[in-house]
């Protein structure tokens, strides 16, 4: 373990060294940021959330802190970077909470480690590509390594520079993440098996319909039935649709940790 100068911790863990930050105290909450970003992504949200939990935000593979890895992004292999951060911090089992790209690798690492995952968090995350509005995967479609410079005049880069280890890797985050985000993927099975419970939370405006978080919601066994006035036909999981929000700013919405806290808590 080692420390960086912009005050997170390194670990090396599967392969790649991971940066991560500690906030607050409390039962254990890792928290996975959305592409391109940091653990800063979710804005206040973060210490609303360190009120009352230990939380661990994560930097993602050749993402903000962590320094760039020699290695393809896959969303497998960053759900096996996260488990093996969990165990190098003698955790035996965390909440566990992802946005966008961060949403992807915590149902991964929920689904590939799920004895490490008491709680899932979901926010504005698909189980299948093809959950993205058309606009969205046309997006990534036209994105590639050639974008990193244009890229450069954008927020999500001045972000970047200014705590990464070695701004001149950009363009090994933009291949990588850009590589990745293209390839195809429906893990409709997999979710249909999580034993944990999951709160699933998008906004109505999403980079995905309503549809498809109701859709999640019910792989999981949620809104099959009336729930009765004792509430004996619920499941443990949880589904919320935010009004007035968008891919672009619920994760800095205080509704969002509003949302989250209960479920963490287990109410």
């Amino acid at each position: 373990m080692s420390g960086d100068p912009n005050g997170a911790q390194i670990r090396h863990v599967n392969g790649i060294d991971l940066a991560y930050q500690v906030f607050g105290t409390g039962s254990p909450l890792v928290l996975l940021h959305g592409g391109f970003g940091s653990v800063e992504m979710f804005g206040p949200n973060l210490e609303l959330l360190a009120a009352g939990h230990r939380v661990i935000g994560v930097d993602l593979q050749s993402h903000g802190r962590s320094p760039a890895a020699e290695r393809p992004m896959r969303f497998e292999a960053m759900a096996d970077d996260i488990a093996a951060l969990i165990a190098s911090l003698d955790l035996e089992h965390v909440s566990l909470m992802g946005f966008s790209l961060g949403g992807a690798v915590a149902l991964r690492t929920a689904i590939q480690h799920p004895d490490l995952v008491d709680r899932l968090v979901l926010v504005s995350t698909v189980f299948r590509r093809k959950g993205w509005f058309p606009e969205m995967t046309g997006g990534m479609d036209a994105m590639g390594p050639e974008t990193a410079e244009p890229l450069k005049q954008s927020p999500m880069y001045e972000a970047y520079v200014r705590i990464a280890p070695r701004k001149e890797d950009w363009p090994v985050l933009v291949t990588q993440l850009t590589t990745a985000l293209k390839v195809d993927y429906d893990w409709s099975a997999d979710v249909a098996r999580l034993p944990m419970p999951v709160l699933i939370v998008a906004g109505d405006a999403d980079g995905m319909p309503p549809s498809h978080a109701v859709e999640l919601f019910g792989l999981l066994g949620g809104g099959k039935r009336d729930a009765n006035w004792d509430g004996s036909g619920m499941t443990r999981h949880r589904l919320a649709i935010l009004p007035g929000l968008t891919h672009y700013n619920i994760n800095v919405s205080p509704m969002l940790a509003q949302t989250v806290i209960p479920f963490l808590d287990g109410a």
